[in-house]
């Protein structure tokens, strides 16, 4: 389970007053093949308190997107700031719920293990977990309701219960921008709500969300701005406005014909 770190002191950037949680400019890339872009001209902001759902067709580059924004992958052309620092200098800041089949689930750690890893990029080299530490993994496994389960291997667990042990891992690493990539599959509808309950209670916090999903079914109802993503930005907006049914056919690779039936359903009539 990989992290990217900025240790210790060299973690100490305050947000710049007034600055976007998220700021992506002019960014384009590519894997070996300069001419086959990834991602091409990008530009987007996120403002901190900000939940936003993330969408479009499966090669779209939204987890591209998303480990450029974490440091995963090298930037090539463009920018990214985080709270108005350049996002390299600025890690500590982003946290990633990454997709659960990326996860090796066998590797032979407990679940407060595995919750104690958001703590290693406030702590620098060598430095074991103090106080403050513990802590904060005890309140994100309760947040998360796992405590029960703190001790179990967790390659024992169910889907939604090693969900829930990535969301609490994000909690206690206590970013300001945190990156959700496909979080509800595979999982249960209680784990699908508290994911949800806590995203609302990060927002409320002043922190920013971006979650990338395909179910298209919960935008209506969890999401107020949705950004599709098809190697550029094609739409951004309220979820009414993004969601039509030509971006739809886009997405999931169908022609389009125009069906009245269809909007009422888009719109959470």
């Amino acid at each position: 389970m990989p992290e990217i770190f900025c240790y210790g002191k060299d973690c100490d950037h305050p947000p710049v007053s007034g600055s976007s949680a998220l700021e992506v400019r002019d960014l384009n890339f590519s894997y070996g093949n300069k001419k086959d872009l990834v991602l091409d001209s990008v530009n987007l902001t996120i403002k901190p308190g900000e939940k936003v759902a993330f969408v479009g067709p499966n090669g779209a580059g939204k987890s591209t997107l998303m480990n450029l924004i974490l440091g995963l992958e090298p930037l090539q052309s463009g920018s990214i700031r985080v709270f108005g620092h350049n996002s390299i200098s600025c890690r500590h800041r982003v946290a990633m719920v990454p997709q659960k089949n990326s996860v090796d689930w066998q590797f032979p750690v407990t679940v407060r293990e595995v919750v104690t890893m958001g703590r290693y990029v406030h702590l620098g080299w060598y430095k074991r977990p103090g106080k403050k530490d513990r802590e904060a993994v005890d309140r994100a496994m309760e947040t998360m309701e796992i405590t029960n389960i703190a001790d179990r291997q967790v390659g024992a667990l169910s889907g939604g219960q090693q969900q829930r042990v990535m969301l609490a891992r994000t909690l206690a690493h206590d970013a300001d921008l945190l990156l959700l990539d496909e979080p509800l599959n595979h999982v249960d509808i209680a784990t699908q709500e508290l994911i949800f309950h806590t995203m609302e209670k990060l927002c409320d916090q002043g922190k920013a969300v971006l979650v990338s999903t395909h179910d298209l079914g919960i935008l209506t109802v969890h999401f107020s701005r949705a950004l599709f993503l098809d190697k550029s930005i094609i739409a951004d907006g309220a979820v009414k406005d993004v969601l039509t049914p030509e971006n739809i056919a886009r997405a999931y690779g169908f022609e389009f014909h125009k069906n009245k039936e269809l909007t009422p359903w888009l719109n959470g009539s």
